[in-house]
């Protein structure tokens, strides 16, 4: 019984222990949100959506990078994929990630709280950083790259749109020409054939291609990371349990030699 309540206690002290990290967590975030409404606002606009940017660009990362990097291939500047025609990607260099819960702008030195606070002070103090004259936005060839199925998988279940499927491969094959002209030697003649089977023929109506068939770069890192966390936590409540266990049955065997005792004691010589 002793056992029982022991155990239901560290649970109990476990979950307080998380609600308050949690409500510790909104109040900070909260407290960003209002320093960030302090901050000037510069009135210029960009119609240019960060996050799909960042979406589109992870997936050159993962998805197309290494095998260019495997070929030793350079791309072109003219080439919409290339890292110099991304409007955020000064701004996503100077972000430093610091803890889960800590972002840092790599301008300005100033802390916050999450990675969305961190765009928000972009796009109010440091917007004069962007190059909106040359450098194009990423997020228009969201469609080529299949940002929604990254972002939503169950997206690519949804009925299709022969014109939108159309628009979108014809975006994707001249990425293809233009990034990886086969007129450039075998390493781009190669290149050029995996853009093409690796984003291009998802494009259809047909319930048989997905994207990226070839893979991509591994991503087991965070998961390692993850099953170490879980580990480390678990850990302490498997020795703390195993001890009240052994201490349990420490005191059942001292019992047990007592009534031992007294029996023999009661025994008339």
């Amino acid at each position: 019984m002793g056992r029982i309540k022991a155990i239901i206690s560290i649970f109990l002290v476990q979950f307080l222990l998380l609600q308050f990290t949690k409500s510790q967590q909104g109040f900070e975030e909260s407290s960003a949100a209002r320093t960030l409404k302090q901050e000037p606002h510069d009135s210029r606009e960009v119609h240019c959506s960060r996050e799909r940017s960042r979406t589109a660009w992870q997936i050159i990362e993962d998805y197309l990078m290494p095998f260019v990097e495997e070929e030793g291939y350079e791309i072109s500047t003219d080439c919409r994929l290339h890292p110099d025609n991304d409007l955020f990607r000064d701004q996503e260099q100077h972000k430093i990630n610091l803890d889960v819960n800590e972002w840092r702008c790599g301008y300005c030195k100033k802390s916050f709280r999450a990675e969305r606070f961190l765009d928000q002070h972009f796009d109010n103090r440091h917007y004069n950083l962007l190059n909106v004259s040359q450098s194009k936005c990423l997020a228009d060839l969201c469609g080529a790259l299949h940002c929604d199925f990254v972002i939503n998988s169950k997206l690519h279940k949804a009925k299709c749109n022969p014109a939108a499927v159309a628009r979108n491969r014809h975006v994707c094959e001249s990425l293809a020409n233009n990034c990886f002209p086969i007129s450039q030697g075998p390493s781009a003649s190669r290149l050029h054939e995996l853009f093409l089977r690796q984003f291009c023929d998802a494009h259809t109506c047909s319930r048989k291609t997905t994207p990226f068939p070839r893979g991509g770069k591994k991503r087991e890192n965070l998961l390692y990371m993850a099953t170490s966390i879980l580990i480390l936590m678990l850990l302490p409540l498997f020795y703390l349990l195993y001890y009240l266990y052994q201490r349990d049955m420490k005191r059942e065997t001292q019992v047990l030699r007592r009534v031992s005792q007294v029996g023999r004691k009661a025994k008339p010589s």
